[in-house]
């Protein structure tokens, strides 16, 4: 895994929500007085600017279009590249909607984040949230999206060739000698070198703070008085920097696998590895439990210390996967994570493994394809891409060099005996980074906001639990709402208890009870 942190949700865990309650909201309406632009929060965001100067841009008036998928309409938005330039450069954000289908009162706007970051809202609107998502949630709303700036169809931030990215994910990323560490260094160099040829004028201005900005504008072109959400994994961060900056114009968030904004970049990478862990364990428990499995069916322990030899073991002789790729130790890590972040992977990653083992690597490679979103042709998206950039600019780098993290290596070793050594050097990647971090790690409160939901899963790979439980005691109207279960996030992925709590919060305003426990 070479990503110094990626919080994401996959398409395993794009399923139907459960049942839901009905009732009945005021909802919400424009007002001249949500047009302003003006900030009314405080924190790392809040810089100065001109609400006059922003006028132009809260007052664009959206030309919606068909855009190729029966149902839902698209336009272009515009937005200042620099928000304290706004009479600069401008840059074109794409947007996506799926009108309220009745019947029940209009409750306004939904806007959706499916994570990341790097992770296009517009392809979760279009393929999940605006088809999947309670009937009755999108009876009563326009179910709407837009790709953040740097991600998907906004002016997405380019690094690499797919030739290029083929051989970046392939960069021995467990270096056991001065030359392999040199070697991974200059691959995250090279990374960064090629972002700032292909997108250097983007990449500056494609941190969270202006991501949440752009959304304000968006909800004004909606005609929405106050903004309505769901974010899931950095969709979460997306979200408690939009109630920051605006709290008065926050209505009902649904925060679902949570991150912490208080914490600095290694804090939150080894946090994550030992989230990876936990995963990893309960995969093993149930693993040793099935005549399949090939790490073995004597203990979790047992399990795990296989797992570690197979790595060790790929890392001296790859196996071949029927391309130019073989699997060695960074892919077939990648493979195994890509597993973790939903429960209905576990049985393919068995046999991913098992093929594997016996000198198949083809399914493990796909598994990591699909994490780094690569084609049969080769070809990535811009995930990866998106994700560093808007990382390495909303927190300084977890390291700034080899040396720190050779040092650092037992705390991550401690927290994740299995991932530790390969995800302590990923987080090595912002050390190189052309563009100086404008964020910095700060608890937000935003005080003023409408009851706010966070939703936290108790085996989260990708967000620790500890996260949500964090984020929803920063927050001044935050309620806490637990799922006690395996996969990243909580919302759809199959607990009625989860999905009636979050849909009566969405339909009638009312939050469950802070603290109250779903399994």
């Amino acid at each position: 895994m070479d990503t110094r942190r990626l919080f994401r949700i996959t398409a395993t865990a794009f399923v139907a929500a459960g049942l839901l309650i009905s009732g009945c909201s005021s909802g919400s309406s424009p007002s001249e007085a949500s047009t302003s632009g003006a900030d009314a929060g405080s924190g790392a965001g809040a810089v100065s600017i001109d609400p006059a100067a922003l006028k132009k841009y809260y007052d664009q008036k959206l030309k919606w279009r068909a855009c190729g998928v029966p149902g839902f309409e698209c336009a272009t938005m515009k937005a200042p590249l620099d928000y304290t330039k706004p009479d600069g450069t401008r840059i074109d954000l794409a947007v996506s909607r799926k009108k309220a289908t009745g019947p029940g009162k209009r409750l306004g706007s939904l806007m959706v984040n499916p994570g990341g970051p790097g992770g296009s809202a517009i392809g979760y609107l279009q393929a999940y949230a605006g088809i999947g998502y309670p009937a009755q949630v999108r009876a009563q709303y326009d179910m709407v999206a837009i790709d953040p700036r740097g991600v998907a169809r906004s002016e997405p931030v380019e690094c690499l060739t797919g030739k290029e990215m083929d051989v970046y994910t392939q960069v021995d990323q467990t270096p056991d000698d001065q030359a392999e560490t040199a070697k991974l260094a200059a691959s995250f160099k090279k990374f960064a070198q090629g972002c700032e040829k292909r997108s250097g004028a983007i990449l500056p201005h494609v941190s969270t703070v202006e991501a949440a900005r752009d959304m304000d504008i968006f909800r004004t072109a909606l005609g929405d008085q106050k903004l309505s959400y769901v974010g899931a994994s950095y969709g979460t961060f997306l979200g408690a920097t939009y109630a920051e900056l605006f709290p008065k114009r926050t209505g009902r968030l649904v925060l679902d696998g949570a991150m912490d904004p208080s914490l600095p970049a290694r804090e939150l990478n080894r946090d994550q590895t030992a989230g990876f862990e936990t995963a990893f364990r309960s995969f093993a428990e149930d693993c040793v439990k099935q005549s399949d499995c090939p790490l073995g069916t004597k203990s979790v322990a047992d399990v795990s210390n296989r797992m570690k030899t197979f790595f060790t073991t790929l890392d001296a002789k790859p196996v071949p996967t029927g391309e130019s790729r073989p699997l060695g130790e960074s892919l077939a890590t990648t493979g195994v994570i890509a597993a973790m972040y939903d429960e209905s992977g576990w049985p393919q990653l068995r046999q991913a493994l098992a093929d594997a083992m016996k000198g198949d690597g083809a399914a493990l490679l796909s598994l990591a394809d699909s994490y780094y979103e690569r084609d049969s042709e080769g070809s990535y998206a811009n995930l990866m891409y998106a994700n560093s950039a808007v990382n390495c600019l909303d927190l300084p780098p977890a390291f700034s060099g080899p040396e720190e993290v050779t040092k650092a290596l037992p705390s991550f070793e401690q927290a994740s005996p299995v991932f530790g050594t390969g995800l302590a050097w990923a987080s090595l990647n912002c050390t190189y980074w052309p563009t100086k971090a404008t964020g910095a790690p700060h608890r937000i409160e935003a005080k003023g906001a409408a009851p706010i939901v966070v939703v936290g899963t108790t085996r989260d790979p990708a967000t620790p639990y500890k996260w949500a439980q964090s984020l929803a005691a920063q927050l001044s109207s935050g309620t806490l709402l637990t799922y006690n279960g395996d996969g990243h996030t909580a919302y759809g992925r199959g607990s009625d208890c989860i999905d009636t709590a979050i849909n009566t919060y969405l339909l009638e305003g009312t939050p469950p009870k802070d603290g109250k426990k779903c399994s």
